[in-house]
């Protein structure tokens, strides 16, 4: 995962220049947007004031990010807004660093195409194997019977 340098607006607001989850595949730092709160939980007063739980929002319908092909793919996945939200860390930059992270991973595996499987036939040694071993077992278990009269 590639993220280019953060860097602050005049008013503030972070801006990030882009985030590379493949080669064909790059959301431009301008498609993200954030949203910082409070994270819940103990720890007293820093996590009452300090505003470290990081939100991360990316429309794949509005977004220039790779083909048309891979943003309908993951539309039909994952919707048309893809909310991120990381609040394990005591630091906004890691929970930031980590949202941003678990996009990009949650984006790179929708992306991967699972090829179809190709049915295949069983070969005739292996269909005479079969064959053979289930006679065997038959063999064993009658061998285990109990003597009939006749016998």
């Amino acid at each position: 995962m590639e993220v280019s340098l953060l860097f602050l607006s005049h008013n503030g607001s972070m801006k990030f220049s882009h985030l590379k989850v493949r080669d064909d595949f790059v959301i431009e730092g301008h498609e993200l947007e954030w949203q910082f709160s409070t994270s819940g939980g103990p720890g007293g007063q820093h996590a009452n004031r300090a505003q470290t739980r990081a939100e991360v929002r990316w429309n794949i319908a509005t977004s220039q990010a790779g083909t048309i092909e891979q943003r309908t793919r993951l539309i039909n996945l994952f919707g048309e807004l893809v909310t991120i939200r990381a609040d394990q860390y005591r630091s906004q930059k890691r929970n930031r660093d980590e949202a941003l992270r678990r996009l990009s991973t949650r984006v790179r595996d929708a992306l991967e195409v699972q090829r179809r499987r190709k049915n295949t036939r069983p070969s005739r040694s292996a269909k005479s194997k079969r064959t053979d071993a289930k006679t065997q077992r038959g063999r064993l278990k009658r061998q285990r019977r109990r003597p009939s009269l006749d016998d």
